[in-house]
């Protein structure tokens, strides 16, 4: 039988978070482009695999690219909002965001989508790729993207990658184990989780959860004990009483024998089973300890198990060995910094703390994390251009967990917001690459970095400063001006406050943040970088006490300044879950 053959500008393999920005991207700069997925849904984490409650890139200042527009897309379509967790400042829905990337890829007459396909080889001419057979068709293009889960091209086409532990020995982190030893040997890589869906019915009708094989009940107990029953089910609460189960501690983390997730089929499989059974006695178990009133989600992912992701939430694939790799230290910041060293060839940002998931097994790491806004988040740092492009073989660029990385490293690169940011940074290089008619490794990086920062749908910050939202009318020049002169660049992540206060005192902007709700009461300081806030109107609240958090850097720097017992309006947003407000903007009165 004669396969058909599709001939296209940009072809991306994968429909996970870094392959759908990457095709939207290519398209959106107008390279003809098909993707190729193997599942019905587009986005991978942040919908397929079921963790609609993201990590990182929350504070405004860093909501930028295709992950800010994502946000706003949501804001406008999930009833309700998207303050419902404590885990995360957005939950939703994954429906909603799977609707959301299949709409803006219908908006492109450019993009071609074909699902339910698995890359089976890949061509190669020389040292070049040059398309990829899939079962019934195969498609020759002039860049190729690699976005599947696990890194699979990299393996079909023989790339250089790696898979498992580095030593201290090999580039001297300091979070890397010394030696190899049982630990590394039963956990290669991070342990993935398949995301389950439950439900809040309201009263003990939810059919019963039944137990899957290997049920045991220890592996369970202690998952709320630090917590209790409340804020367990709120850690990933989402929208319309639904719970997000992605749980790490006596959890549905599985990491038994992971390293088959890159074996032979049959492996694959067993190990695939194993894992959604882990979470069906996980769900069991919950439903056990706390009664029927809890059960699984009814009719959510578009398969006959649909409590259950589409596919595991893989935290590390296999990763390539590129023009340069992301380390430990690049993401920890420089000494007396709040920032790591910067890339010169910065093309995406990410601020997430340094996260490794070992079921049973706690990794000490090198810290990046700090109280901002109230709240813990993570140091920032930048994701290179090079390590998307493999050392020797052209044509070919990755745009996932799949980047050149450290297996350290790896746990602060593989968060959703900075996979949209990777993905989209790959897609403008490709599309860029046959315009110039150029391999990726000879794209001028320069043109890439002022592309993305000027994209006419999602300008993408490739610069991380705390204190310019993407909506300032000076975002650009500062991007731009630190891309020019990287030396001037301040390593408290703040550029010059002169031409940034009046834009957040003036009076558009704080019509635009006091449509949130206001609340009167009492600031007071639990510690540093703690604040609490005890209502004292309107009178339905009178009373009630709850953590102040924002993710507005100016908002940041009037906390720091307010004193203890200070009277204040605030306008912002209530979390019941993680029992914070969320603020917008804030009224000061006279002592």
């Amino acid at each position: 039988m004669v396969q058909q053959t599709y001939i296209t500008d940009v072809l991306v393999v994968g429909g996970g978070t870094g392959g759908t920005a990457a095709a939207i991207q290519a398209a959106r700069r107008g390279a003809k482009t098909i993707l190729v997925s193997e599942f019905p849904w587009l986005g991978g984490m942040l919908t397929s695999a079921g963790v609609s409650a993201p990590d990182g890139n929350e504070l405004m200042a860093f909501q930028t690219g295709i992950w800010g527009a994502f946000l706003q897309e949501l804001q406008q379509r999930q009833p309700g909002g998207l303050n419902n967790s404590w885990v995360s400042f957005f939950s939703y829905d994954p429906r909603i965001g799977a609707e959301i990337f299949a709409d803006w890829v219908k908006e492109l007459a450019n993009l071609q989508w074909i699902s339910g396909e698995v890359p089976l080889e890949v061509f190669k001419q020389d040292n070049c790729v040059t398309g990829v057979r899939f079962t019934d068709f195969t498609v020759e293009a002039k860049v190729i993207l690699d976005g599947t889960e696990l890194g699979d091209l990299l393996a079909l086409a023989d790339i250089p990658h790696r898979w498992g532990w580095e030593l201290k020995s090999e580039w001297e982190e300091l979070s890397a184990p010394v030696e190899f030893n049982a630990i590394t040997a039963k956990y290669p890589v991070q342990s993935p989780t398949w995301v389950v869906l439950m439900q809040d019915f309201g009263a003990d009708v939810a059919p019963e959860i039944p137990p899957a094989p290997n049920y045991d009940p220890a592996l369970f107990v202690g998952a709320w004990e630090k917590y209790g029953a409340e804020k367990f089910l709120n850690y990933g609460r989402l929208p319309g009483n639904l719970l997000m189960i992605n749980w790490p501690i006596c959890g549905n983390d599985y990491g038994e024998g992971v390293g088959r997730l890159i074996d032979s089929a049959p492996n694959k499989s067993d190990f695939l089973q194993e894992c959604r059974w882990h979470s069906q006695n996980f769900a069991h178990f919950i439903q056990n300890q706390l009664g029927r009133r809890y059960g699984l989600a009814e009719q959510v992912f578009p398969h006959s198990h649909s409590a259950f992701a589409l596919h595991p939430y893989y935290r590390e694939s296999r990763r390539l060995v590129g023009l340069t790799t992301v380390k430990e230290q690049d993401i920890l910041p420089v000494t007396g910094g709040r920032v790591a060293e910067l890339f010169p060839d910065s093309i995406a940002i990410a601020n997430y703390a340094n996260d490794h998931h070992y079921p049973g097994f706690d990794l000490p790491l090198q810290p990046k994390s700090i109280r901002w806004g109230g709240r813990w988040t993570g140091t920032p740092f930048t994701i290179p251009y090079r390590c998307l492009v493999p050392t020797t073989t052209d044509g070919l660029l990755v745009c996932e967990k799949n980047i050149s990385v450290s297996h350290i490293a790896n746990g602060a690169t593989r968060l959703q917001p900075v996979v949209l940011g990777i993905g989209q940074a790959a897609g403008m290089a490709a599309a860029m690459c046959v315009e110039l008619n150029c391999q990726p490794r000879d794209l001028p990086i320069k043109a890439l970095q002022e592309a993305l920062l000027q994209d006419q749908h999602a300008p993408s910050a490739i610069v991380p400063l705390f204190n310019l939202d993407p909506h300032h009318p000076q975002w650009l020049q500062w991007q731009t001006h630190y891309l020019r002169e990287p030396q001037a660049y301040p390593y408290n992540g703040d550029c010059p406050a002169s031409s940034v206060d009046n834009y957040y005192h003036s009076e558009s902007y704080l019509v635009l943040t006091r449509s949130a709700d206001c609340f009167t009461g009492i600031f007071q300081i639990a510690n540093q970088q703690d604040y609490r806030f005890t209502i004292t109107s309107p009178p339905v609240n009178v009373g009630q006490n709850w953590q102040l958090v924002t993710r507005r850097s100016h908002i940041d720097a009037q906390l720091q300044k307010l004193t203890h017992q200070q009277r204040i309006t605030v306008w912002g947003h209530l979390n019941q879950a993680g029992n914070w407000l969320l603020i917008e903007s804030i009224k000061l009165y006279p002592s």
